[in-house]
């Protein structure tokens, strides 16, 4: 390989119902100082039917160049088609570097691509950073069970690539100033050539505790001790108005269930605050929660790895900490609404 040929920074661009996922905007941002560093072009490719109209968004979040296929053949994803459009756009412009979300289509088209370019991919990354002379991706990602970092290398093969898990990154603030360059592309495909097809889509209807939406997550650990202990986990949430979290361990143990757990192998949260409560902070539980704006945690064990990762650390029993603390917002948080209540009164007055 020619690495010279290979140039500019990519993000798969996910779109859903018309939006482009969060995920794909936070990749954005990622590719943005990247890009920034190689002195290249960021550039979004979109694969879908009707998305073109969403390139405008793609540029004020960071995006110098859109990569479009829009054909009605793509209106819901599946690997193949999907796959020889990518393919397709990266045997035309070769890129040095594709991003893509963690998401269920995002890993499955990037082992896709990764197996038939062939290259390789780094899965689950939570840092991203680029050598400004040689372009070698930094990909790192903990390994070994959470217990070291590891630093990914491609260094035969372009273009590299990696998935990012939804929460890692930060999007950028968007500019609505920002403009940018579209590229329309087309691959010659038929229905009829294609081996899948979908023939419904059955929307979850389950009702389900989305922690990766909460302004506060109170996540319980081991150190609660049993099934019982960890409805004190439940009673803080509740009063503050939050969501529970777990740590690996909670899940499988069986003491709650897996959608509630944060983690490299469960679900990455970026509350307003964080509460890590009887939870040592294995690095595999820290990079599901480590952008939070604020984070509280309380162990009896003054050595525990959590209070590396914490604003504010409290050493002491959970059992005795956790009900003075439900008490004490009992009695605080309806002042804090009632003096909320008032400004709002004045302010409309």
């Amino acid at each position: 390989m020619n690495f010279d040929d290979y140039r500019g920074i990519w993000i798969y661009i996910e779109v859903k119902d018309g939006q482009v996922a969060p995920v794909s905007l936070e990749l954005l941002g990622a590719g943005r100082a990247l890009a920034d560093k190689r002195k290249t072009e960021l550039a979004g490719v979109l694969i879908g039917s009707g998305v073109k109209t969403v390139a405008p968004t793609l540029f004020q979040y960071g995006a110098d160049v859109v990569y479009v296929y829009d054909d009605p053949i793509f209106e819901h994803y599946r690997t193949e088609p999907y796959m020889r459009a990518l393919l397709d756009c990266c045997h035309k412009h070769k890129p040095e570097v594709i991003l893509y979300g963690a998401t269920p289509s995002g890993k499955d088209l990037a082992s896709a691509i990764a197996t038939d370019l062939p290259t390789g991919l780094t899965a689950d990354t939570t840092i991203l950073d680029i050598e400004e002379d040689t372009g070698l991706l930094l990909a790192s990602r903990p390994a070994f069970g959470g217990n070291i970092m590891a630093t990914i290398l491609c260094k035969k093969y372009r273009p590299q690539m990696a998935t990012v898990r939804p929460k890692v990154m930060k999007a950028l603030s968007p500019d609505p100033s920002r403009t940018g360059r579209v590229v329309e592309e087309h691959i010659e495909l038929h229905e009829e050539e294609m081996r899948t097809k979908v023939l419904e889509i059955v929307r979850e209807t389950t009702k389900k505790v989305r922690i990766d939406e909460a302004d506060i997550v109170v996540a319980g650990g081991k150190g609660m001790g049993s099934k019982e202990g960890f409805q004190l986990i439940h009673q803080l949430a509740e009063v503050l108005g939050g969501a529970v979290g777990a740590s690996r361990d909670v899940v499988e143990a069986g003491w709650i269930d897996h959608h509630h757990q944060v983690g490299q192998t469960g679900v990455t949260v970026t509350p307003k605050i964080y509460f890590a409560i009887g939870i040592s902070g294995a690095i595999q539980h820290v990079v599901g929660m480590q952008n939070s704006d604020l984070i509280i945690a309380i162990n009896k064990d003054p050595n525990a790895p959590i209070f590396q990762s914490c604003h504010y650390g409290i050493v002491g029993d959970a059992f005795e900490i956790i009900p003075l603390l439900i008490e004490r917002f009992k009695e605080e948080i309806p002042k804090v609404k009632a003096a909320a209540d008032v400004k709002e009164e004045i302010r409309h007055a």
